[in-house]
């Protein structure tokens, strides 16, 4: 019953249930809801913010000449623009990648959907992405390889592509890819590998770096296996051979390229030395220049400084031989607190060529180059000098103030005409009688320059002291103390001060900073040279004493085959000393900071040399070796200077003065006061050289230089409650 039959109804109704008509009108609803349903995801998946890493920059820090100094950063990118990459390097990328770049529309559909079967059925990840789906992988979303993954990235990839031009995805690409060697971007790439700016690649560099993409690590040819480099020539060979296909390249320019082995890795400067304080202080000129921290952490700038890669090296040179080489940091408590710290500028641009801010940055990150918490002592008493010439001022009997004016020397001699009491005691207790304001700058004599500035006025002082450069809000006190240093100020302050009386004083502020760069926009540096800000007769009058200093003073270690003017100081209780000096070419300010393992201030005393270490020997010595080495060995340059003409001549000794009774001039002015000047003598326009004449008629000096060491009476522990760089108020030692 019904067997043949019934098979035959049941064939006819599985047709009517699967009919053709019916399968292709299934086909096509069901492409319709796929349809429906990227569009959906396509509508929902915005295009997203740039991920944390793909904006990510290193910033670059080059020498004056170009060369790079460091890199900081977490990520080695430098961001360029296209323009800056050459056209047939482009090419070879999309020739490398994507030859139908310029044609598609973002996303290969037959590639993608491979590479994503393969991934889901885990045969393994495979590659088939656009230039623009690899840099919305790079830019917006992460390296994994998931099928969720590769739909937000095909999708995003068509939205880029509408909104975006081809010109900017390719930039896009270039700059986020990663190249190996902890190199991002091609302008990283193009110096890792060659050693050049992305503008300077060649067609055939450009080829290699574009096949490095499909296996940075396995192409790096200085590193790679022997297939490894077999794989990476096929591999530029496949993209040039693409070039010529494309029209990009000619086959004779192709046929004459040879495979440019590139150079061998080499590892980015870090922060240690000196590099940490110098980009440090870098930074700092920066955000004085309006660059927020935020801008400079974000990365991208090429920062050029004013350093000197020759200066710089002289300087640690100097350092470690007058220095380091002599203490004995790990097994000696007391030469471990000693810090040093300098700075070296060029008077005539106000370029900082050369820093130095301690054993390094990575080891004590506080700069002893730009630190402004220890005094400045007596290298402060030219300023004074400055101010009363500057100023007209008299003393207090009317004498006009200049290098040949006489004052009483005599140590613990109270000050006369201030309101506030100060009676400042010398180095070793020293009284000297009636001495010119030359032998006082020479001697480095407390006493005088105390009267000085009661003479000039200590408002009319500070005034000076910040218009040549000193900072405002660094403890001056306007009190007679002043005189001795007893403000805060960093080596950077005192070279910009000393810099600005080697220009005849015209305002020198210092300056690291030569050119910054941006991707978006540039930096101008800060103004190094200002305006007159002392008249040309007082700053070099004052250099014309400070000549004095290094020929015949407590600076006379510093002296070597250049003319050289400078002063010395050492602060109460020895916890700092210096040498600030300079010659035509070059200002350089040298200090030694006493510092323990707390960051507290201690003493100098018994640490480079027995007894106090004063500025007149390692701070000078170190000044000396570094001039010598930075100048080249020597300088025939001569100073020019404009003063009254007068050469400064000691007074005949009064027998009957003693260090008791050599005291005290009268509270009023009397005719009966010492002489003004001696009589005026003619004066040549330049100084005689501090060098010595020969080696043998002026050998180095085997004891102190006059008003160093160890004072030899106790000072008083009364007095003023003005403390000073004198310290004999307060019952401290004083300095000088």
């Amino acid at each position: 019953m019904g067997g043949p039959d019934k098979g035959k109804a049941k064939k006819r109704g599985l047709r009517r249930l699967f009919s053709w008509k019916k399968l292709l009108g299934t086909f096509f609803v069901f492409c319709l809801l796929a349809m429906g349903a990227l569009y959906v995801v396509y509508l929902m998946v915005p295009v997203p913010k740039a991920n944390a890493e793909a904006t990510m920059q290193s910033n670059i820090y080059k020498y004056a000449d170009g060369k790079i100094f460091a890199r900081t950063g977490k990520i080695n990118r430098e961001i360029v623009g296209l323009e800056k990459i050459p056209d047939k390097v482009q090419k070879a990328f999309v020739a490398a990648e994507n030859k139908s770049f310029y044609q598609d529309n973002g996303v290969d559909i037959k590639g993608t959907t491979r590479a994503a079967w393969s991934t889901i059925t885990g045969k393994g990840k495979q590659g088939g992405s656009t230039i623009t789906q690899q840099y919305v992988k790079n830019y917006y979303l992460s390296q994994d390889q998931t099928a969720t993954r590769k739909l937000k990235e095909m999708v995003i990839a068509l939205k880029v592509d509408q909104e975006t031009s081809k010109s900017d995805i390719l930039a896009g690409y270039m700059n986020t890819s990663f190249y190996g060697r902890s190199a991002y971007g091609i302008q990283a790439a193009a110096r890792s590998y060659y050693g050049v700016d992305a503008t300077q690649l060649t067609t055939a560099q450009g080829a290699y770096l574009a096949s490095l993409l499909q296996a940075p690590n396995q192409y790096d040819w200085t590193s790679a296996s022997t297939t490894g480099r077999k794989l990476v020539e096929q591999r530029w060979n496949y993209v040039l051979d693409n070039m010529v296909g494309e029209g990009w390249l000619s086959a004779d320019e192709r046929a004459g390229m040879k495979f440019p082995v590139p150079q061998k890795p080499r590892p980015a400067p870090g922060m240690e030395g000196q590099t940490g304080y110098i980009v440090e202080a870098a930074n700092q000129e920066l955000m004085r220049q309006g660059v927020s921290e935020e801008d400079i952490k974000a990365g991208g700038w090429t920062i050029t400084l004013t350093i000197d890669e020759k200066k710089q090296k002289a300087l640690v040179k100097a350092v470690d031989d007058k220095l380091e080489a002599k203490l004995d940091r790990e097994g000696d408590k007391k030469d471990a607190t000693v810090q040093a710290g300098a700075t070296s500028v060029d008077p005539k641009t106000g370029a900082v060529v050369a820093m130095y801010g301690g054993v390094g940055a990575t080891e004590h990150w506080l700069s002893n180059a730009t630190r402004r918490d220890y005094q400045p002592a007596s290298t402060f008493k030219p300023i004074v000098l400055a101010s009363a010439i500057d100023n007209g001022a008299t003393t207090q009997d009317g004498r006009k103030i200049g290098l040949g004016t006489v004052y009483d020397g005599t140590s613990k001699r109270p000050v006369v005409g201030s309101t506030i009491p100060f009676s400042p005691e010398n180095e070793d207790d020293r009284s000297y009688g009636p001495v010119t304001v030359q032998k006082a700058a020479n001697n480095s004599i407390n006493s005088v320059f105390a009267q000085m500035i009661v003479d000039v006025g200590p408002s009319k002082t500070k005034k000076t002291a910040l218009a040549l450069g000193m900072k405002d809000g660094q403890d001056f006190g306007q009190t007679p103390a002043m005189s001795l240093g007893t403000m805060g100020a960093s080596t950077l302050d005192m070279a910009g001060v000393y810099a600005t009386l080697d220009n005849h004083g015209v305002k020198v502020t210092p300056t690291l900073v030569k050119s910054a760069a941006h991707r978006d926009r540039t930096v101008a540096p800060a103004p190094a040279i200002g305006e007159q800000v002392i008249s040309r007769e007082a700053a070099d009058t004052v250099t014309k004493g400070l000549t004095g200093v290094v020929r015949n003073g407590s600076g006379l270690r510093a002296a070597g085959d250049y003319q050289a003017a400078g002063k010395t100081g050492t602060s109460e209780n020895n916890r700092s000393a210096w040498f600030v000096g300079y010659t035509p070419e070059l200002v350089t300010a040298v200090a030694l900071f006493g510092e323990d393992t707390k960051g507290n201030q201690v003493t100098l005393t018994g640490t480079i040399n027995p007894g106090r270490a004063n500025g007149g020997r390692t701070p000078a010595q170190i000044w000396g070796a570094y001039t010598t080495a930075a100048l080249g060995g020597g300088s025939d340059a001569a100073f020019d200077l404009e003063t009254d003409g007068s050469d400064p001549v000691e007074p005949d000794p009064d027998p009957s003065r003693t260090t008791e009774t050599s005291g005290e001039p009268s509270q009023t002015p009397t005719t009966t006061s010492p002489p003004t000047t001696a009589p005026p003598t003619t004066a040549p326009t330049t100084v005689p050289p501090t060098r010595p004449t020969t080696p043998e008629t002026t050998p180095p000096p085997t004891t102190e230089p006059p008003a160093t060491g160890e004072p030899t009476s106790p000072p008083p522990t009364t007095g003023p409650p003005d403390g000073g760089g004198g310290g004999e108020q307060n019952g401290t030692r004083p300095g000088e």
